[in-house]
C-alpha cells in the first residue's frame, strides 16, 4: 500500500461508541481493575473473533477495532478499502491471575487459518490478516513460542507456513474502536455471519482443551 493512497481518516474517535459491554457489563475502554493486562488479536472478520474470546475465562472485556495501519479513526467502510493498513483487531483485557498468554493464544490459533496472507475463507483483503500485537514481554514470548508450536503442527499436516503479522501494539499503532454495530455483533445478532470455528487442529501450548473453545456458527455473509 503506498502511503499516498493511504486515506486520511479523522482526528477524533468515531460517534456512539458505547461505554460498555453488553455481555460482559464491563468498561469497553477502561479503565480496567489493576492488573488487568491487554493485548490484540486479527484472525479475520472480528465478530466471530471477538465472540470467541469474551467466552473465555478470565477475559474482563473485548472490543473490535483497528489496528496496525495508519488512518487515524477509520470508519468500517474506510477499511474495506484496503487503504487504511489497519486489520480488523480484538481488544483482548484479561486478569493475568485466571488465565494467561497461551491460553488465550491458544484459541487464536486454533479457531482461525494462519497460513493464508490477507484472507480467511471468502473474506479477502489486507484487513483480513492474521495478527497479534502485544503489549507485554510475557506476551511477546507466548506469542512467539505458540506459533513455533503450532506452526510444527500444521507442517506435520502438510500445511504450509504460519504468515502471522506479529509485533508490539506500540509499533502497529493506537487501536481504534469500530462503531457501535459492530461491538459484540453476533450477541445483538444471533444469526450474524461468522467464519470461525476450530480449525481441527490443536496448539499444543496452555491447559484449555479443543472441546471447550466456545462453538461458532457458520453462516453465509450478507450481500
Amino acid at each position: 500500500m503506498f502511503r499516498d493512497s493511504t486515506l486520511p481518516g479523522r482526528p477524533t474517535p468515531l460517534p456512539d461508541i458505547p461505554e460498555r459491554h453488553v455481555v460482559l457489563d464491563t468498561s469497553l475502554h477502561g479503565p480496567w481493575p489493576e492488573g488487568t493486562e491487554v493485548m490484540t488479536v486479527a484472525m479475520g472478520c472480528f465478530w466471530g473473533a471477538e465472540r470467541i474470546f469474551w467466552q473465555l475465562p478470565g477475559v474482563v472485556s473485548t472490543a473490535a477495532g483497528y489496528q496496525g495501519g495508519t488512518t487515524p479513526n477509520p470508519t468500517y467502510r474506510e477499511v474495506c478499502t484496503g487503504r487504511t493498513g489497519h486489520t480488523e483487531s480484538v481488544l483482548v483485557a484479561y486478569d493475568p491471575t485466571r488465565t494467561d498468554p497461551e491460553r488465550l493464544l491458544k484459541a487464536f490459533w486454533e479457531n482461525h487459518d494462519p497460513t493464508t496472507a490477507d484472507r480467511q475463507g471468502n473474506d479477502i483483503g489486507t484487513q483480513y490478516r492474521s495478527a497479534i500485537y502485544w503489549t507485554t514481554p510475557e506476551q511477546e514470548r507466548a506469542a512467539r513460542a505458540t506459533a513455533a508450536a503450532f506452526g510444527e503442527v500444521l507442517a506435520r499436516a502438510g500445511h504450509g507456513p504460519i504468515v502471522t503479522e506479529m509485533r508490539p501494539a506500540e509499533e502497529a499503532g493506537p487501536f481504534y474502536y469500530a462503531e457501535e454495530a459492530h461491538q459484540q455483533y453476533l450477541h445483538k445478532n444471533p444469526g450474524g455471519y461468522c467464519n470461525h470455528g476450530p480449525n481441527g487442529y490443536t496448539c499444543p501450548v496452555g491447559l484449555v482443551p479443543q472441546d471447550e473453545l466456545p462453538a461458532q456458527t457458520s453462516i453465509a455473509p450478507p450481500d
